[in-house]
């Protein structure tokens, strides 16, 4: 893939995701998310994609309007090493305008050449996976943890929920809205985003991310909220049934790089 096929894959489903964004019609803003998966090989792959994201892809967003950018690498789960990139937007005409933006940025090409340029025999990446997500009317911005304003460790888990069919993943949605991140935020579940997935693989699903001090106090979190009684009342009601709206829920935690921004 050369630099262009990097900057502009995907800008037909994209323009596809802006018609029907604009169809929603909707007053409150919310935010578009782009979770890009970086697959790599141990070794010299895994320090030029991170140096990319560090010295020219997020300055250069940056420049563009575009962020907090998270970078996050797999602390447990399948798949490593995967870069895990979380990309906020204002807007979907955002994520259309970014890469020719990032294209006409001298200063990006520039330092961003190594990775960019990358001949075939010595590649930057085994391969990018990418997703495209509406945030939930209940959480319509991305929140920044406080350990990262503070520069404290945390850790992050990525949860994603599919449904058998577009109709029970939004009702999983609707539970989400209507009572479930409160829930979650009253047993210190802290969110970072939840999102609806518009393009991606395994669709119809969701994804949403939590943040914690640590694995123990991940721990505490979910054992207060699995005994909490505002969550056993919403979740016995037969609607939001498990068994009816959710078929199946992957976990991975992952740490953030030193230069996230979230």
């Amino acid at each position: 893939m050369n630099r262009r096929e990097f900057l502009t894959g995907g800008g037909g489903t994209l323009a596809a995701a802006l018609a029907a964004g604009g169809a929603r019609g909707e007053d409150a803003p919310r935010e578009y998310y782009e979770l890009k998966l970086f697959s790599l090989r141990r070794g010299p792959m895994v320090q030029r994609t991170e140096s990319f994201w560090r010295d020219a892809a997020i300055p250069a967003m940056k420049r563009a309007g575009v962020g907090p950018v998270g970078v996050f690498n797999v602390a447990t789960g399948a798949d490593s090493p995967t870069l895990h990139v979380l990309i906020p937007h204002p807007s979907l005409q955002s994520i259309v305008e970014l890469p020719q933006k990032l294209a006409d940025d001298a200063e990006f090409r520039a330092a961003g050449r190594e990775f960019l340029q990358a001949p075939a025999t010595d590649p930057s990446y085994v391969r990018i996976e990418s997703s495209l997500m509406a945030a939930f009317t209940g959480i319509p911005k991305l929140e920044v943890p406080p350990q990262a304003a503070d520069g404290r460790p945390r850790l992050f888990e990525l949860r994603t929920y599919e449904s058998h069919s577009h109709a029970a993943s939004r009702k999983k949605i609707e539970m989400f809205n209507i009572g479930e991140i409160a829930i979650f935020r009253r047993t210190r579940l802290r969110p970072v985003f939840f999102g609806e997935t518009l393009i991606g693989t395994r669709i119809p699903n969701l994804t949403y991310m939590l943040v914690y001090d640590d694995a123990a106090a991940r721990e505490r979190a979910w054992g207060t909220f699995v005994a909490d009684p505002e969550w056993k009342a919403l979740s016995a009601k037969p609607e939001y049934a498990d068994s009816a709206i959710v078929s199946r829920i992957t976990s991975v935690l992952l740490r953030p790089a030193p230069f996230s921004q979230i």
